[in-house]
């Protein structure tokens, strides 16, 4: 069971094992209950927050925008899917990428709206507000079962 929900999380957030045992470990690190802290590090990772805010269909799509040097975080292009978004960064698209069909389409009213993120339609750029909330965070994970697995 524990297993299961662990490959489940993996396979939702497009993880492999080691970089889900490194989130976990950060999770684990810091103040508060690990099993929080690893949702809102996952939910925080650049891919994940491009896909939250709509600009692709899904997670994979995501991580090729980021990867193919398309996104920006506070004007810089970055290219690591891993990348740790924090408060107050805001998430956008490159310029030639903004006139792209393809990502422009996916934008068209699609944006779901989620209280952590803000997006701007006008200026194709969106804003990490602040980490989310177990509450508010629409995957069907028991974090609980994941901390009991990597603390045996």
């Amino acid at each position: 069971l524990q297993l299961k929900e662990k490959q489940k999380a993996k396979y939702t957030y497009g993880l492999l094992e080691k970089q889900f045992r490194k989130t976990f470990d950060e999770a684990s690190r810091k103040r508060g209950v690990t099993g929080e802290n690893l949702i809102k590090l996952l939910e925080a990772r650049l891919d994940n927050t491009v896909f939250r805010m709509g600009i692709a269909p899904s997670r994979q799509a995501a991580r090729q925008l980021v990867s193919h040097k398309h996104i920006t975080v506070n004007g810089d292009v970055i290219n690591i899917p891993s990348y740790s978004c924090k408060p107050g960064d805001v998430v956008g698209l490159k310029n030639k990428s903004a006139v792209n069909a393809s990502i422009t389409g996916n934008l068209r009213g699609k944006n779901a709206k989620f209280n952590w993120l803000d997006w701007s339609e006008g200026d194709m750029k969106g804003t990490f507000i602040t980490y989310p909330e177990r509450e508010s965070v629409p995957e069907n994970i028991k974090e609980q079962l994941i901390v009991e697995l990597y603390s045996k």
